[in-house]
This record gives C-alpha cells, structure tokens and sequence, in this order.
C-alpha cells in the first residue's frame, strides 16, 4: 500500500494547479499590471468587485469540475492563496 503524496493532486502536481487558479485570477483581475503574491488580497489589491469575484469562482468551479463554492466557506476567502487552497482541498477531497 502507498501513502498519497501530498505534492500531487487528481494526476497533477500541486504547484501546477495553484499556478493555473493565479493565471485565471489575474486573467479575471479588474486592476491592471499587478505583482501578485500569495498574499494579495483580491478586493483590495486586485480590485475584485462582487460581480468579479463571482465570476472568477464559475471560471474555477467549470475549469477544475469543483461543486459550486458555499457563502460561508466563500466570506472566509481573502487572498490569491486562499482561492488556491481551496481548489486544491476540494480536489484533494475527491
């Protein structure tokens, strides 16, 4: 029996789909020529507005085959590394 290795997710290496959910987040960033960090916060330094935000979560719930993502657990996302946390808890679930 093999442990599951924690670098790879659904076939893939987790720094692969965390590089993907940063280029569709910044692809769909309102504010322009952003330096983005795992830090970033959307709102206040990509500029996301709520119509933004929800388009940014259909853009990641079609591309990754995620179940839509729930109010609460949503409110809690703050950061470009929360958005790729949670794509990768909800495929690691699978």
């Amino acid at each position: 029996m093999t442990e599951a290795n924690p670098t790879m997710v659904s076939g893939r290496p987790v720094d692969e789909i965390r590089a993907e959910v940063r280029a569709i987040a910044l692809e769909l960033a309102p504010a322009d020529d952003v330096t983005a960090t795992d830090d970033s916060r959307l709102v206040e330094d990509l500029a996301f507005h709520s119509l933004a935000l929800l388009e940014l979560a259909f853009a990641l719930e079609d591309r990754f085959d995620l179940d839509p993502i729930e109010q609460e657990r949503a409110q809690q996302i703050k950061t470009l590394g929360d958005i790729s946390d949670l794509v990768v808890e909800e495929l690691q679930a699978r």
